[in-house]
C-alpha cells in the first residue's frame, strides 16, 4: 500500500515532466547531490529544438533582471513540507462555512495550496507593500538550507515554536531596495498564476514606486498578451496633501490597479458602472445623410427630397405624439431637461420624444443613462480610508484600509460563484466585500484570505484595544462585518455564508523520519512518525491537501466499532487515525465504498490487520484508493 507524500508538489520536477512529454530526446539522467539518479534536461538539445540560433552567454538581449532573480524563480518551484492546522476556536461556523482565513507566510501558504486549488481561483486581488521607502517586505533568504532557513527566517524559534516576525523594513537607504521587493513579489506571483482558472483575473494595487517594475514582471509571468489595463483609482485627500509637505513633486491624487487575465482568449463580461451624479439628456438632429426612400416621408411639415429621417414613419409619428402628450401633462411648452427626465421615469415603458427645434429642424430626445461603460479611470471610487473598518470597531484599529467598493467592482469581472483569493489580506477588506456582494445579489462567492500575523505596534490603538497582530484585526473584522451585513440585509437566519475556517501554517505533522528514513538508525527508524502535539484533525487537513481535497469541504466525524472515522465530502475521503484498528473496522469502512481511504500505519491493532488490509478492500471496494501515513 502506498504512502502519501505529505508535501507540496516539486515545481521543477513537474516542469521536467512537461518537457519530457514534448521533447523526450532532451531528457537525460544524472546523479543529484545525494548521488541518487534523477531526470534532468539536456539544455543544448532543448536549445536546438527551439531555435536555429543559440543565444551566446553574455549576448545582449531584451530582459529585465536583478540580483537573485534565478533564486527567486527556483524558490517558487521548490516543494514545501509545511502544512495548515485547523483552529476551530477562532473560526466562525467551522463545520458549514466554505470560506478560509489562513495565517502564515503567503509564499509557503501558496505552495501548500498549489495542488489542491490548481486552476480553481476565479479572481485574485492583492494589495502588496508599495515599496515607499518605509514598507516591510518578506524576508526570503535564498542562500540557506531548509533547517537553517526555518531556524533563522523567523518562522520558528529554537524550541520549534512558530513565530511571526517574517518581515524586514525596506528603507530607501538599503542597497537592495528594489531587489528585495522584486525578490519578494516574483515567486509569489509565479505560484499565484498556477491557482488561477483559465477564465481567471488578477488585480494588483500599486503606487508610483514600483508600478513600472511590476508591469514588467507581470508581463513575464502572466504574458504581455494577458495584460488588460492599468487602472487609475482616486486616493484620499490626506494622501495627496502629504506629498505637498516636501514640495519636491506634484501631488498625486490617484494610484494604480494592474489587471491581467490567465488566458488571452478570455473575454470578461461587459463592464458598466452606475452614474450617481445628476445628468440630463440631449436633443439630437433627426436628419441622416444616407439615401433610403422608405425613410423619406412628411414630418412636422417638412417633405425631404434627398437624405432620410433616422426613424421609421411609425416611430417618428409616435414620438411627436408623445412630446405633445408630455406638454399637455406638464401644462407648459417651456420644459427643462430635468423635467423631461423626471417625466420619462414615470412612464411604464420606453418613450421616444420628437419635436421641432428653434431652428425649425426635427430633433429627437436622447434620455440620460443611469449607467455607462466602465473605463480604466476609476476616479469615481476612493481606494482607501479608515472610516469603513473603524466604523465596525469601538477603537481606531487601522490607519488606512482598502474600501470594499473597489473590490466589489473587480468582482464584476467574474461570476456569482467565484472563488476569490487575497494573499496580502491586511484588514480583510476582500472578505468583507465578498460577503457584502453576496448579500446584495444572492451570489455564492467564496474567499480565501492569507495574511502573515505581523505584530501591531505596541503604541497603536489596535494594540491597546487588545489586537496583538494584524490577523486578529482581520478575523474580528470579518466576524463583525458578517453579522452587520446579515442584520442590515434582512437575511438573518437565511443562507448567507458569513463564516470562515481559520487555518494556521506550521511545520509538517510528520517527523523527519517520514521524509528521510535513510537518515535514521535502526533504533529510531520505527519510532512514531507523527509529532506528539498533533491532533487527528491536524492529520486530516494535511491528508486533504495531499489528495487535492478543498479545505472548505464538509467534514463529519462518526463512530465505527468504537473508532473515530472522518468523512470528507461524504464518502469521497474516509480517514481513521485512532489506534488498535482491527479487521472489523476496516471491513465496515470498505463497505461504504469511499473514493479514498487513509489510515496511519501505526493504527493497525496487529500485523495481521496490515496483511489483511488490502484483501478486505479488494473484496468489498476494489475501486477505493488506499493510502497510509
Amino acid at each position: 500500500m502506498n504512502k502519501l507524500k505529505m508535501q507540496s508538489p516539486d515545481g521543477i520536477a513537474s516542469n521536467v515532466e512537461k518537457i519530457a512529454r514534448l521533447f523526450p530526446n532532451c531528457v537525460t539522467e544524472h546523479l543529484d547531490k545525494a548521488g541518487k539518479p534523477e531526470l534532468a534536461i539536456d539544455f543544448e538539445k532543448l536549445q536546438a529544438e527551439l531555435s536555429n540560433d543559440m543565444i551566446a552567454e553574455g549576448e545582449e538581449r531584451y530582459q529585465f533582471t536583478w540580483p537573485n532573480k534565478r533564486a527567486a524563480n527556483r524558490l517558487a518551484n521548490t516543494p514545501t513540507t509545511m502544512t495548515l492546522r485547523p483552529c476551530r476556536e477562532e473560526s466562525v461556523d467551522f463545520d458549514h462555512t466554505r470560506n478560509l482565513y489562513i495565517e502564515g507566510d503567503n509564499l509557503e501558504v501558496l505552495k501548500v495550496l498549489r495542488e489542491t486549488y490548481l486552476g480553481k481561483v476565479k479572481m485574485i486581488y492583492i494589495d502588496p507593500p508599495y515599496n515607499t521607502g518605509n514598507d516591510f517586505v518578506y524576508n526570503d533568504d535564498f542562500a540557506q538550507g531548509k533547517d537553517e532557513f526555518e531556524q533563522r527566517s523567523g518562522l520558528f524559534d529554537n524550541e520549534g515554536n512558530q513565530t511571526i516576525d517574517r518581515m524586514q523594513r525596506n528603507t530607501e537607504s538599503n542597497g537592495r531596495f528594489h531587489t528585495d521587493w522584486l525578490n519578494m513579489m516574483y515567486p509569489r506571483l509565479k505560484v499565484a498564476k498556477e491557482l488561477l482558472s483559465e477564465d481567471g483575473v488578477i488585480f494588483i494595487s500599486i503606487g508610483d514606486e514600483e508600478v513600472g517594475s511590476l508591469r514588467i514582471i507581470c508581463d513575464e509571468i502572466f504574458g504581455s498578451n494577458n495584460f488588460r489595463n492599468q487602472i487609475i483609482i482616486r486616493r484620499g485627500a490626506k494622501s495627496v496633501q502629504a506629498q505637498f509637505e516636501t514640495w519636491d513633486k506634484l501631488g498625486k491624487d490617484f494610484e494604480y490597479i494592474l489587471l491581467y487575465t490567465k488566458s488571452s482568449t478570455y473575454r470578461f463580461p461587459r463592464q458598466i458602472k452606475e452614474l450617481t451624479e445628476i445628468r440630463s439628456g440631449t436633443w439630437n438632429n433627426h436628419w441622416r445623410g444616407t439615401d433610403r426612400p422608405t425613410m423619406r416621408y412628411p414630418l412636422l411639415g417638412i417633405e425631404p427630397i434627398s437624405g432620410q429621417w433616422r426613424w421609421s414613419k411609425e416611430r417618428s409619428y409616435a414620438a411627436v405624439a408623445n412630446y405633445e402628450r408630455m406638454v399637455r401633462e406638464l401644462g407648459t411648452e417651456t420644459i427643462s431637461d430635468i423635467q423631461i427626465e423626471s417625466w420619462l421615469k414615470k412612464q411604464n415603458e420606453q418613450v421616444d420624444l420628437l419635436k421641432l427645434s428653434d431652428t425649425g429642424k426635427p430633433v429627437h430626445y436622447i434620455p440620460a443613462s443611469d449607467t455607462t461603460l466602465l473605463s480604466s479611470s476609476w476616479m469615481d471610487l476612493l481606494v482607501g480610508a479608515s472610516s469603513e473598518i473603524n466604523s465596525l470597531f469601538d477603537n481606531k484599529v487601522f490607519d488606512t484600509a482598502k474600501l470594499t467598493s473597489s473590490i466589489i467592482r473587480m468582482m464584476g469581472f467574474t461570476g456569482t460563484d467565484a472563488l476569490v483569493l487575497d494573499f496580502f489580506s491586511g484588514s480583510a477588506t476582500t472578505a468583507h466585500a465578498v460577503m457584502q456582494l453576496n448579500a446584495r445579489d444572492g451570489g455564492n462567492r467564496r474567499f480565501i484570505m492569507v495574511q502573515l500575523p505581523e505584530l501591531c505596534d505596541e503604541k497603536s490603538e489596535a494594540y491597546k484595544a487588545g489586537y496583538k497582530n494584524i490577523c486578529e484585526i482581520g478575523k474580528e473584522r470579518i466576524r463583525r462585518a458578517g453579522k452587520k451585513i446579515k442584520e442590515e440585509s434582512g437575511l438573518a437566519g437565511k443562507n448567507l455564508d458569513i463564516g470562515f475556517r481559520v487555518l494556521k501554517l506550521d511545520t509538517s505533522n510528520m517527523e523527519d523520519v517520514y521524509y528521510t528514513p535513510k537518515d535514521f538508525n535502526s533504533q529510531t527508524l520505527f519510532n512514531e512518525n507523527v509529532k506528539p502535539d498533533r491532533s487527528n484533525e491536524d492529520l486530516l487537513f494535511q491528508v486533504m491537501l495531499d489528495l487535492g481535497v478543498e479545505l472548505s469541504a464538509k467534514i463529519e466525524a462518526r463512530q465505527i466499532a468504537g473508532k473515530t472515522v472522518h468523512f470528507v465530502d461524504d464518502h469521497y475521503l474516509v480517514a481513521c487515525f485512532d489506534s488498535d484498528v482491527n479487521d472489523s473496522v476496516i471491513k465496515e469502512i470498505a463497505k461504504l465504498h469511499p473514493v479514498y481511504f487513509v489510515m496511519r500505519d501505526s493504527s493497525a491493532a496487529s500485523d495481521n490487520v496490515i496483511d489483511n488490509f488490502e484483501q478486505i478492500f479488494r473484496h468489498y471496494s476494489p475501486d477505493t484508493t488506499c493510502r497510509i501515513i
